[in-house]
């Protein structure tokens, strides 16, 4: 084994569940206890570390476990997060590099890595989607700027999303088990729906890109999908807008009145065809390009993000089609509005994603033991190869914020959804 200062090592997971989170967790933790590493599981994200104020320890069991042999039994196959998880963000107020050093921005950093270092631990895992990396980068950037004698914590990201939206990466684990979760549905759903002479606008999850229903949509066969990367040329626009201050700015927005055009025309197109009936397919993201009037009221969680739950999409989508069906045609179509993937999150993982999902989990391993490194993510391409890409090549330096892996727009995946679905013309 590698001669390494790394005795023990934390590990945690933040933001929604993932189908395969278990073979991550469980082959990480399986691969530093064989090496005589302690492993301990740091319970639901930050949630548990953002308080610490040194006045009481964490508690095992409560706030942490020790994660040995006998956990792992079975761990690669089974089905949620045996860690569990929460969407706690302590570099919340942390958006430019100088606030690393504002004793007020940086607190909630502090008591993390407080907290850490009260576990005796030698380095941190972060297993989570984008907003988590931010965090993960915000946490080794924190260590940077402290004392040169004081102890450094080096920190590996490990990508996880259902959405697939990531750099760095090709694709993440749990992704291709959501979709074929949601794609089932949609197959079921199709049947539904020739039977009523009816449609379903499904919502699906991806609220920066649109992967997920796009893979969904494909392997469902959905007669179209749309996501946020569709919204270009007639689909876009702008509005301004008024905030509490009375500061005034402009916003990119979705024209709905072109979007339920848009899945008229196919839906008459498809009459015409004999088939008086489909799955619709959006992609939940797409709530953040309403215009204003639709998200007043709409609350937004520790990373900004609306309650997309609260916007119900797919029923306000459906309303408008069936009325502007209606009233091009004159005739009634049933429209159903349906809301899925939190269902898709703790899906019994594939068989791929068990592999991916340990590949990943190894690496975190071999990044901190075998190559000593600190401040990257872990990545795997062809072959199921282990690449080790720095944060700073997944972060904007500037803002910390994340860059998002959108579909291209003409790239081929996104013309494969054009080629199966019905073809409505320019």
């Amino acid at each position: 084994m590698p001669n390494s200062q790394i005795k023990k090592v934390a590990m945690l997971f933040a933001g929604g569940p993932a189908p395969g989170a278990n073979a991550v967790i469980g082959t990480a933790a399986f691969a530093f206890l064989n090496a005589g590493i302690e492993v301990i599981g740091i319970k639901h994200g930050y949630s548990q570390l953002i308080d610490y104020d040194g006045s009481q320890p964490l508690v095992e069991g409560q706030d942490y476990i020790r994660i040995t042999h006998d956990n792992l039994s079975h761990c690669r196959s089974s089905q949620g997060i045996m860690i569990g998880t929460a969407r706690t963000n302590p570099g919340k107020n942390v958006s430019a590099p100088e606030h690393l050093t504002d004793p007020e921005r940086s607190a909630p950093l502090s008591r993390v890595y407080q907290a850490l270092c009260s576990l005796e631990v030698d380095a941190l895992i972060s297993i989570g989607g984008d907003d988590t990396l931010k965090t993960a980068n915000k946490m080794k950037l924190y260590q940077d700027a402290l004392p040169a004698d004081a102890k450094k914590l080096p920190v590996v990201h490990l990508p996880k999303t259902i959405d697939n939206d990531y750099m760095g990466i090709d694709f993440t684990f749990g992704y291709f088990t959501a979709a074929e979760f949601l794609a089932t549905e949609m197959r079921n759903l199709n049947y539904d729906a020739a039977a009523g002479r009816a449609y379903f606008v499904c919502e699906a999850m991806g609220r920066s890109a649109g992967w997920l229903a796009y893979g969904a949509a494909i392997a469902g066969e959905a007669c179209m999908v749309l996501s946020v990367e569709d919204i270009v040329d007639s689909l876009r626009g702008e509005e301004t807008v008024t905030d509490a201050s009375g500061k005034q700015s402009t916003r990119v927005i979705m024209h709905l009145d072109e979007i339920v055009d848009r899945i008229v025309k196919m839906m008459i197109i498809r009459e015409e065809q004999g088939r008086p009936y489909g799955v619709i397919v959006i992609a939940e993201g797409m709530a953040e390009y309403l215009p204003q009037k639709y998200l007043e009221g709409i609350s937004r969680d520790d990373h900004g993000h609306i309650s997309i739950a609260s916007v119900n999409l797919n029923k306000m989508l459906a309303e408008l089609v069936a009325e502007a069906y209606q009233k091009q045609t004159g005739r009634t179509r049933k429209v159903n509005g349906l809301q899925l993937g939190y269902e898709s999150r703790c899906a019994q993982p594939h068989a791929f994603d068990i592999m991916l999902g340990s590949q990943i989990g190894v690496g975190a391993f071999r990044a901190l033991i075998e190559q000593n490194l600190n401040g990257v993510m872990i990545s795997v391409a062809g072959q199921l190869d282990l690449q080790f890409v720095p944060f700073e090549d997944l972060v904007d330096p500037k803002t910390l914020v994340t860059k998002v892996r959108y579909i291209e727009i003409g790239s081929d995946f996104h013309r494969l959804a054009r080629f199966v679905e019905t073809y409505i013309g320019s």
